[in-house]
C-alpha cells in the first residue's frame, strides 16, 4: 500500500513537472520569437520619457503607444542587440493610444500581428518590455477578459481592450502582449495603480487598423457631422416609435453652422436614437458609429422631436486632424 501511494505521488509529481516544462517551453519559445523585435523608445530633444515598442516590418516600422512618443517628432530606438537608431514618428492616434514610428535601417527580426478576434479567456499572455528601466523584461499571465473599454486621454472610449494579469509597470507601455503562438495580440498600454493583476492592452486588430490608416493617410480618419451632444433619457413611447429597445439616446446641444448635420436639417434639441438602425445609447455610441467607413456616405439618423420620429439623412465628412 505504501509502495502504491509512493508510486502515485511520484507519477503526480512527474505530471506536474511535465506541465511546468511545457508551460516554460511555450513561454520561452514565444519570447525567443518576438523578443529580438522589441525595442526601447526614448524621446529626443530634451522632452524626456521612454517606453517600449516593437518592429513589425524589416524596413523599420515600429508600433508603440501615443503616450510614449507624445508630441515628439523623433525618437531613439534601441534594440536588444545593442544597436540604436533614430526614428521618425509617422503618425499618432490619441483616440486609441497607438503611434507608428519609422526607424532608420533594416531589421531582420519582426513581430507579426496576430488576430485578436481569435483570443479566448484563459489563454497564455506574455508581456515584453522595459519596465522601470529594466530592459527587455518578460512577464506572463493569462488573458483575463476580452472586449473591455478604456477611456483614452482624449476622452474617447477605446473598444475591444484586452485585460491581462501579466504584470505591467511604467516603461512597459507600447510593448507587445504576445500569445503562446508567438504572435502579437495586443499593445500594452495601461495598468491600474494600486491594483495587482489588472493591466490592459489595445487589441492587435485595433492596432492593425490604426497602422493601415496612418500608412495610407498619415492619420486615422473619422467621420464628422458638426455637432456636440450629451446623453439623455429616451421616453418609452419614443423608443417604440424609433424601433429601439434602449432607454437612453443623445440630445444635440449645438449644431455647427454649415456643417453636415445643419445641412441635413438637424437642430439643437433633436434626439438621435439610432444611426442606420443601430441604437445610439449615448455619446460613446455616436462617436463609435461615426467611423471612417461613413465618410462621404449617406447615413440615416432616427431623430426624435416633439412632433414625432423622423428619418434624417446626413452625409459625414472627414474630421479635421
Amino acid at each position: 500500500m505504501a509502495l502504491a501511494a509512493a508510486k502515485f505521488h511520484s507519477d503526480d509529481t512527474l505530471a506536474d513537472d511535465t506541465l511546468l516544462d511545457a508551460y516554460s517551453t511555450t513561454v520561452a519559445d514565444a519570447v525567443d520569437r518576438i523578443g529580438p523585435a522589441v525595442c526601447r523608445i526614448e524621446r529626443v530633444g530634451g522632452q524626456g520619457g521612454h517606453g517600449s515598442g516593437f518592429v513589425i516590418a524589416p524596413d523599420g516600422l515600429v508600433v508603440t503607444n501615443f503616450h510614449v512618443v507624445g508630441d515628439a517628432r523623433t525618437v531613439r530606438v534601441s534594440m536588444p542587440d545593442g544597436s540604436s537608431s533614430e526614428g521618425r514618428v509617422l503618425g499618432r492616434d490619441p483616440d486609441t493610444d497607438i503611434a507608428l514610428v519609422r526607424a532608420d535601417g533594416s531589421f531582420a527580426d519582426v513581430a507579426p500581428l496576430g488576430d485578436s478576434k481569435r483570443l479566448r479567456r484563459g489563454q497564455i499572455a506574455i508581456a515584453i518590455g522595459n519596465p522601470l528601466g529594466f530592459e527587455w523584461t518578460v512577464t506572463s499571465g493569462v488573458v483575463s477578459a476580452l472586449g473591455r473599454s478604456m477611456r483614452a486621454s482624449t476622452g474617447r472610449l477605446i473598444d475591444d481592450v484586452i485585460q491581462t494579469d501579466a504584470a505591467l509597470n511604467p516603461g512597459n507601455s507600447g510593448g507587445p502582449l504576445v500569445s503562446s503562438a508567438g504572435e502579437v495580440i495586443g499593445v500594452n498600454t495601461a495598468m491600474i495603480h494600486g491594483a495587482q493583476g489588472i493591466a490592459f492592452a489595445v487589441a492587435s486588430n485595433t492596432a492593425n487598423f490604426v497602422i493601415s490608416e496612418i500608412i495610407r493617410f498619415g492619420r486615422v480618419r473619422r467621420a464628422f457631422i458638426g455637432i456636440s451632444a450629451d446623453t439623455t433619457n429616451l421616453p418609452r413611447r419614443a423608443a417604440l416609435l424609433s424601433q429601439v429597445s434602449t432607454s437612453t439616446a443623445v440630445r444635440l446641444r449645438s449644431v455647427e453652422k454649415d456643417g453636415p448635420a445643419a445641412k441635413a436639417g438637424l437642430k439643437e434639441g433633436d434626439i438621435i436614437a439610432a444611426i442606420d438602425g443601430r441604437p445610439v445609447t449615448g455619446v460613446d455610441d455616436l462617436v463609435r458609429l461615426l467611423d471612417a467607413e461613413r465618410i462621404g456616405r449617406e447615413t440615416l439618423c432616427t431623430v426624435v422631436r416633439r412632433t414625432g420620429v423622423s428619418q434624417v439623412t446626413v452625409t459625414p465628412v472627414a474630421r479635421a486632424s
